[in-house]
C-alpha cells in the first residue's frame, strides 16, 4: 500500500533543499574546465545480435515488450496488432516471435513516439510483416503498396526530421518513415474494443513527442518523455525543451487515474526502464521542477553555463539518475536545461 504524501512536508524539504543549493550556487562558483557540449543522442543501440527481448502484461489488451532498444507497448485484439514504437534495426525478428507468442492476427498499425531510432529503427522490417485495410482512392507510390504494409503513424514533425540531411548525417532509409502523419493537437483511433489517443507534445523531448493512451486498457504508453534510467533526455537539435518535457509529464499525471490509497490504476510505459504507476510520474515531474527552478534562478541571478555546471544543481538526485559517462551525462543535461532556459545565450552565458 503507498503511503500518501504530506504536501506540507514536501513543500518544506523542497524549500530545504533550494535554500542548501543557493548556498553552494554563488555566482563566483569555480567553472568547472573542459566539460563536454550538449549533443542529440537518441539513447544508446542495443548489438541486434544479443538482442533478448521480454513481455511483461501490463492490463488488458496491452503488453509491454522490452530490450530491442527503447520499450515498445502491443495491444492485441480481435481487429489485430497495434504497437508503439519499433525498437532498433535488426531487432525485428525476436520483436516479432514475441508478439506472435500474444497473437496470430495481422499487424496493422505502429505508431511512432518520436524520431529516434531506437524507436524508429525497426519500422521498415516490422511494418513489411503487416498489413493495412485500405479503401477509398488510394493512388500513386501509396495505393501501390497501401495494404502490403502496417500503417506506420506518427506526428507530422517525425516525418520531416527522418526525410531530411541531419547536420552530416543522410536521412533515415525511406522505408523506415512514417506512412500517415497527423498535424492536430491529437489524433484519435479505436482498435481492439478500445479508443487510442495520440496526444502531439510540442518541444518535449524532440519536437515530434506522441504519448499513447488506451483507454479501456488504462495504459500510457510515453515514450522518452518519461523514462526511469535517468534523467530527461532533452534533444534540443531537435525541437526538445525543458518548459515541454515537465508539459509532457504533467499530461500524464493529468490523464491518469491513481488507484487510491495504492498501486495501481493507470500503468504507464516509459521510453526506457521499468513499468510504472503516476505515484512514480509525480516523483519524477518533481525532481525535473525542482531541478528546472535551481537552473532558472542561477541564470537570473547571472550565472553562466559552466558556474551552474560547477554548482552541481542536481547533487541530490545524481545518485539515482546522475550519470558521467555515456550518450547522456549529467553535465548534458544541465547544459540542456540551462540553454532551454536561456535560448538566446551561449554555452559562455554570453
Amino acid at each position: 500500500m503507498r503511503v500518501r504524501r504530506n504536501p506540507t512536508t514536501s513543500l518544506l524539504v523542497a524549500a530545504a533543499c533550494a535554500f542548501l543549493f543557493a548556498l553552494c550556487a554563488a555566482p563566483g562558483a569555480r567553472a568547472q574546465a573542459g566539460a563536454a557540449p550538449a549533443q542529440a543522442p537518441a539513447a544508446a543501440a542495443p548489438n541486434p545480435a544479443n538482442v533478448e527481448v521480454h513481455l511483461l502484461h501490463v492490463q488488458g489488451n496491452v503488453w509491454m515488450l522490452v530490450g530491442a532498444g527503447g520499450n515498445i507497448t502491443v495491444q492485441v485484439g480481435d481487429d489485430g496488432v497495434l504497437v508503439v514504437d519499433a525498437g532498433v534495426a535488426g531487432s525485428t525478428d525476436k520483436v516479432w516471435a514475441a508478439i506472435r507468442s500474444l497473437s496470430d492476427k495481422p499487424l496493422r498499425f505502429i505508431i511512432n513516439t518520436h524520431m529516434h531510432a531506437d524507436h524508429t529503427g525497426g519500422n521498415e522490417a516490422l511494418a513489411k510483416l503487416g498489413s493495412t485495410i485500405a479503401g477509398g482512392n488510394v493512388v500513386g507510390d501509396i495505393g501501390a503498396s497501401a495494404g502490403n504494409q502496417a500503417t506506420v503513424m506518427a506526428a507530422q514533425e517525425v516525418l520531416d526530421r527522418m526525410s531530411a540531411p541531419d547536420g552530416n548525417r543522410p536521412p533515415a532509409p525511406q522505408g523506415s518513415w512514417p506512412t500517415e502523419t497527423y498535424t492536430t493537437a491529437e489524433r484519435k483511433l479505436f482498435f481492439n474494443g478500445e479508443g487510442v489517443r495520440l496526444i502531439h507534445e510540442p518541444a518535449a523531448h524532440t519536437d515530434g513527442d506522441t504519448i499513447v493512451y488506451f483507454g479501456r486498457s488504462d495504459v500510457i504508453s510515453a515514450g522518452d518523455i518519461f523514462v526511469t534510467n535517468g534523467y530527461p533526455i532533452v534533444d534540443i537539435a531537435h525541437g526538445g525543451n525543458i518548459q515541454g518535457v515537465i508539459a509532457g509529464l504533467n499530461r500524464i499525471i493529468d490523464i491518469a487515474i491513481p488507484a487510491d490509497e495504492q498501486e495501481g490504476g493507470t500503468m504507464i510505459i516509459p521510453g526506457h526502464g521499468r513499468l510504472c504507476d503516476v505515484a512514480d510520474v509525480v516523483w519524477y515531474q518533481e525532481m525535473v521542477t525542482i531541478i528546472r527552478d535551481r537552473i532558472q534562478d542561477m541564470i537570473n541571478r547571472g550565472m553562466t553555463l559552466e558556474q551552474v555546471k560547477a554548482a552541481h544543481p542536481t547533487l541530490d538526485y545524481d545518485p539515482r539518475y546522475g550519470k558521467t559517462t555515456g550518450f547522456w551525462t549529467t553535465d548534458m543535461f544541465v547544459e540542456a536545461v540551462y540553454k532551454s532556459l536561456s535560448p538566446k545565450k551561449d554555452s559562455a552565458g554570453q
